[in-house]
């Protein structure tokens, strides 16, 4: 059987498959509070299972990972398939036209919370197999499947239970699909994610909040010990001043490099588009290697003394700041953070750092990886475009624990709108990239089993 009977059946099952996405969607799996989350674990696992994927719950020290197996051809190349069916929360219910977790089919979409983050891409991945299955007793190469319940919790635990599950995950290459399409509708291929660090900063003063007539220029003002900090952390003009920041930064190769001054980007259009007139101040040139070939120091949020109506005169008696770093290729998380603490220990010996949830290292494949190209061909031949390649994008995945830690390259191709509100309410997934999305993976696992089994 070819590829080209997998996309028929998958055109004339597409309204079962979308019928089928919607029970995983209305079980909710909330992870940072746990809402749910074992709930959809075992659904999901009985969803594979009925679609012939041995298929196994697994515990881990926050949530389960499932993790499944199609593994029925020894001579051919294996994919591991990545994705998450845990979600975001729902706040604020109000916001949302119709229940978060009552998946309704809106002018040709899926609304929906984990819709299209992460639901509703994993669900075409599964579809993608059983088209393979329905069509040829089996798809062509072995698959793995891990789904992650803890992703949109900085998968906390699946670093561990990458290590102690080496054998069950062997594979020669591993594949997510996460994320939009580019906004102008084009397929992407991305290489790679910059990794994160969140920390926070912390200075005391006084015991309690003290009058600033009686008290100003004798106290000292926490807010101010975090002002005159974060100055001396970062130029006018963007460069991040912390010693030792950069010293393990990997510049692009020159093909990567290059793959990133090509992509296609109105800078002005940009601006319009987020209400904004100007860009972030950067020393170095080019829209999309800010985001991908250099690290960040981003304030998310200041909190200090009195922000009621009217005016209150205090000396707070704390003050605190948050802040996220994503990191880029060669960038330790942990080294960044003693770097910080050393920096902050000079500046203000006051001030606390204290480091918030799992940091995530990057990762990037490198372009010349023969599963790039295979995995460019296959969405170009069922989509009619060629792809627009990604040498990494701006956000965090945890992609680091297949190209790190298991040491295979990693491909990412996002299946869902631009527009598709994740995180957000409202929170879609259109019809149209659903079915597309099974297309695609249909179409690289066909073209999978063209990759030289353990040619990395």
């Amino acid at each position: 059987m070819s590829l080209n009977d997998v996309l028929a059946y998958i055109d004339h099952s597409i309204e079962d498959m979308t019928s089928d996405l919607f029970p995983l969607l209305r079980q909710p799996s909330i992870s940072a509070d746990g809402t749910g989350v074992q709930e959809c674990a075992d659904l999901l696992a009985t969803i594979m299972r009925r679609d012939g994927i041995t298929t196994d719950v697994v515990p881990t020290a926050g949530h389960p990972v499932v993790l499944g197996h199609a593994t029925t051809r020894p001579e051919a190349p294996t994919l591991l398939v990545y994705g998450h069916y845990d979600v975001q929360p729902v706040d604020p219910v109000d916001a949302w036209t119709s229940p978060p977790f009552q998946p309704t089919i809106r002018d040709g979409r899926i609304y929906c919370r984990g819709s299209a983050d992460n639901k509703g891409q994993l669900f075409a991945q599964l579809m993608a197999h059983r088209a393979w299955r329905a069509v040829a007793g089996s798809a062509p190469i072995n698959l793995i499947y891990l789904f992650d319940g803890e992703e949109e919790s900085g998968s906390t635990h699946l670093p561990d239970f990458i290590r102690h599950h080496r054998g069950a995950l062997a594979a020669d290459a591993a594949y997510v699909s996460d994320g939009p399409v580019d906004e102008t509708g084009r397929y992407r291929v991305a290489l790679g994610v910059r990794g994160l660090l969140a920390l926070e900063l912390v200075a005391h003063g006084a015991a309690r909040d003290y009058h600033s007539g009686h008290f100003g220029n004798l106290l000292p003002n926490p807010a101010w010990e975090l002002v005159d900090l974060l100055a001396t952390m970062r130029d006018p003009d963007g460069r991040i001043t912390i010693d030792g920041f950069h010293d393990d930064v990997e510049p692009p190769d020159t093909a990567t490099a290059d793959a990133a001054r090509e992509l296609p980007v109105s800078p002005g259009d940009f601006q319009t588009r987020h209400g904004v007139d100007r860009l972030a101040p950067m020393p170095e040139p080019g829209f999309f290697e800010r985001l991908m070939f250099h690290p960040t120091l981003n304030i998310s949020g200041l909190q200090s003394g009195y922000a009621g109506a009217g005016s209150k005169t205090i000396i707070p008696a704390t003050a605190a700041v948050r802040l996220d770093l994503r990191l880029v290729v060669r960038q330790d998380p942990d080294v960044i953070y003693r770097r910080v603490c050393e920096h902050v220990a000079r500046h203000a010996p006051h001030v606390e750092v204290r480091r918030i949830g799992g940091a995530v290292p990057p990762s990037r494949t490198p372009l010349d990886s023969p599963v790039v190209g295979i995995v460019e061909k296959a969405v170009e031949k069922v989509t009619g475009a060629a792809p627009l390649v990604f040498p990494s994008t701006g956000g965090t995945l945890p992609d680091h624990v297949f190209t790190r830690i298991l040491g295979v390259p990693l491909v990412k191709v996002p299946y869902a709108n631009a527009d598709e509100a994740n995180h957000a309410p409202d929170e879609n997934l259109d019809l149209a990239y659903f079915r597309m999305g099974i297309r695609i993976a249909a179409a690289v696992i066909d073209a999978m089993a063209r990759l030289p089994k353990k040619e990395v």
